[in-house]
């Protein structure tokens, strides 16, 4: 049993990090903006990454951090850069000021077209936070992640369901389930072969997906059968002003994720998966985009 420090705990791949660790028996210090249930096994510590006060106290009597709290969506680069940038810097110091020496950094494949976004900017800013701190550091750079309760990827079930999914431009992603992603997480946290090594982790399929074909398996996982429309990024760019009218700061569709959506290669590169005796995925894609719609619909999700 061991103390891990976890920052984004509240959040959609945070809480699975947290299960998962509980499970495995181990304590886990937990960083939370808002006042949280009392939990076994979890120590609840009030603040943010906004607030280098509170990260001293999280990293206190840590075994491991791993950070995962980040800011996907902002209004403009100076709040990515916040979160993103000086967010990680702070966790870095806090950790190293504590004795913790492993560091678990989530990042993402945006990190490495920072020319392309603020947000995928931001994430190289932070890796390189991360890879000068002197810390026993790993980088993790997820592809896309689904799983129940994501609310990222929740329009296009929704679209699916209608029948009819808007796609951006043709190109391949990768993609990665949730639990996967965090048993990695937890794996990497106790693991010395891993130090400085940056690892893009993906559910193994060989050539990643189409944007058509990952919408046409959500189509499946909802029961129907989709027509798919790939937009051209100009038509995607007014979608993005007319989300920001209508959901204002919940938009989902920003100018900034229309650049990074419209990149024709979100694949993982095969040279940067994890070595197969660390960890593979064991989450079948078209069986957890299952799992995923049926925890939608129980939890009457798919009805907006």
């Amino acid at each position: 049993m061991s103390v891990l420090a976890l920052t984004g705990a509240t959040g959609f791949v945070g809480k699975a990090v947290l299960r998962l660790a509980l499970t495995h028996g181990h304590q886990v210090r937990a960083l939370a903006r808002k006042p949280q249930k009392k939990q076994d096994g979890v120590t609840w510590v009030p603040g943010s990454l906004e607030r280098p006060d509170t990260l001293a106290t999280l990293a206190e009597g840590a075994d491991a951090v791993i950070n995962i709290a980040g800011v996907v969506n902002a209004a403009n680069r100076a709040a990515f850069e916040t979160c993103n940038v000086t967010g990680t810097f702070e966790m870095c110091a806090a950790a190293k000021a504590a004795g913790v020496r492993r560091f678990i950094h989530v990042s993402s494949l945006a990190a490495r077209e920072p020319d392309l976004s603020d947000y995928g900017w931001s994430k190289a800013r932070g890796e390189q936070a991360v890879a000068a701190s002197g810390l026993d550091w790993t980088i993790v750079r997820p592809p896309a992640i689904y799983g129940p309760a994501d609310a990222e990827m929740l329009d296009l079930f929704r679209m699916a369901r209608r029948g009819f999914v808007l796609l951006p431009p043709p190109g391949r992603l990768s993609v990665i389930e949730v639990s996967d992603l965090a048993r990695l997480l937890i794996v990497l946290a106790h693991d010395r072969s891993s130090i400085a090594e940056l690892y893009e982790p993906d559910d193994g399929a060989p050539d990643g997906w189409t944007q058509e074909g990952f919408a046409r398996a959500i189509g499946w996982a909802v029961d129907r059968r989709v027509l798919t429309f790939a937009a051209p990024k100009m038509l995607l760019g007014i979608g993005a002003r007319l989300d920001r009218l209508v959901r204002r700061g919940g938009a989902k569709l920003t100018p900034d994720r229309v650049r990074y959506f419209c990149h024709p290669d979100w694949r993982v590169d095969p040279a940067r998966r994890p070595p197969p005796a660390l960890w593979e995925p064991q989450v079948n894609t078209r069986a957890g985009l299952k799992a995923t719609a049926t925890w939608y619909r129980r939890n009457g999700w798919l009805a907006g």
